[in-house]
């Protein structure tokens, strides 16, 4: 009964993420969430903050010190010399014990300066852990507003092909009527044929879109997978700032540039632990012993009475002054300074990079709003002309191949303005993201 409970217990954890997806829909926060706990690129990122977290706690103990305890026996057989100065066979057994111990006193501050750069080390996993939760919430906004994008072209095209099939339904009653030929219903099939293609392709496209978002949550299926659709306003009318007052925002809270700050500090901090090495370390040290001695050939006291009698103590003090390390010491010290100003450079490259993602953000909500703007009327224009068209079409006024330029023209219009809608609204919640704001829609 027992097995049967954890067996139960197994599969309903291991089913867990798919039981997920079957519920209500999800929204971007819950996307998110779900994918900043489950996604294995940032455990592995967790993963980095532990290991640095134990490096820290083994620095810290270098304060500490270290005592080892041992115990030796040895026996030794045939000739050897006595204390007469002869030789002669017999065997002996000698039994130790040792405990000793020794703490670092001054180590060219290189206890310190570990201790430092541990610090700084931890600091940097954890800021490199926040980039890549930063980079997953990005992903995910991307893959979510690419399925809410390919649902709206789903539904047009759904609609589109459902009317196109009433309409072929009008054209055989017109064509039992007399009023048309059979090449107007065997093009009038051709469209409807066209109008259900592109709603399979529609489908097709949503369905990839569905499976790279429950790739990116680590779901095991994008079986049962929907989404929130939220209600969005126009985001042609979002007031952008400039990117440099942005950048200005973004430097002081984007965890990349954090991670490459605590990566200039501990170089820098690498560069005295290095220097550390040109200085003398002293240690203290100490310990406990005692031993017992048989010979075949002489009497011995008791075990007891020995080991107490030998019993010993001993304290000292160890200086290593270095003199000449082979240039080991310099080299480090260059290697240290180099390392250094590579990590300036690379501070400076992430800032750069970090500015030209801004600018080109920022750049790319411009178009989109404009686009979005142009896109509106041209939709509506194509709209205005294709119902025109189809009235004509209807009564026998306009011939198939208008109305099919005039359907096409404004399922394409109807097309770009749905992806500058969700393109404009993605590009202004990013700049705001930039500035340390969540993503949501």
């Amino acid at each position: 009964m027992r097995t049967k409970s954890i067996f139960l217990a197994a599969v309903l954890l291991l089913s867990g993420g798919a039981a997920r997806a079957q519920q209500a829909p999800w929204s971007l926060t819950d996307c998110i969430s779900y994918a900043l706990e489950h996604n294995l690129t940032v455990q592995q990122s967790a993963i980095k903050v532990e290991q640095q977290e134990v490096e820290l706690s083994t620095a810290q103990g270098r304060r500490l010190p270290t005592v080892n305890a041992s115990a030796s026996e040895n026996f030794s057989f045939g000739r050897g010399l006595t204390a007469d100065n002869t030789y002669s066979n017999s065997n002996t057994t000698s039994t130790s014990f040792q405990l000793g111990g020794s703490m670092p006193i001054f180590q060219g501050f290189d206890i310190n300066n570990g201790i430092k750069l541990s610090k700084l080390n931890l600091a940097a996993a954890t800021a490199d852990l926040e980039k890549a939760r930063d980079d997953i919430r990005v992903a995910v906004a991307q893959a979510y507003v690419q399925i809410l994008y390919n649902q709206e072209l789903l539904r047009v095209a759904h609609e589109q092909a459902e009317h196109d099939a009433q309409l072929l339904e009008q054209v055989q009653e017109r064509l039992r009527a007399g009023k048309v030929s059979d090449a107007e219903v065997s093009a009038q099939q051709a469209t409807l044929a066209q109008s259900r293609q592109s709603e399979i392709q529609a489908e097709g496209n949503l369905q990839i879109s569905l499976l790279e978002l429950t790739q990116l949550l680590e779901l095991p299926s994008p079986e049962g997978f929907s989404i929130v659709t939220p209600e969005v306003g126009d985001p042609s009318k979002a007031l952008l700032m400039r990117p440099e007052a942005i950048y200005d925002e973004a430097v002081a809270v984007k965890p990349a540039i954090e991670a490459a700050k605590l990566n200039v500090d501990a170089a820098e901090l690498s560069i005295a632990r290095a220097k550390g090495a040109y200085l003398p370390s002293l240690s203290l040290s100490g310990g406990l012993g005692t031993n017992y001695y048989t010979n075949s050939k002489m009497s011995a006291l008791p075990f007891g009475e020995q080991v107490k009698n030998n019993f010993s103590q001993y304290v000292g003090l160890s200086l290593n002054i270095p003199i000449f390390q082979g240039f080991s010491t310099r080299n480090r010290v260059r290697t240290a300074q180099l390392s250094y100003k590579g990590q300036q450079i690379q501070l400076e490259s992430v800032k750069k990079a970090l500015y030209k993602e801004i600018q080109q953000a920022y750049y790319n909500a411009v178009s989109a709003q404009a686009r979005y703007a142009g896109s509106r009327e041209s939709a509506a224009s194509a709209l205005q002309h294709y119902e025109l068209t189809e009235e004509k079409y209807k009564v026998g006024k306009a011939g198939v191949t208008d109305y099919n330029d005039a359907r096409n023209n404004w399922l394409r219009a109807e097309s770009e303005h749905i992806q500058a809608r969700f393109q404009c609204l993605y590009q202004t919640k990013l700049l705001d993201f930039y500035r340390g704001q969540d993503l949501q829609f």
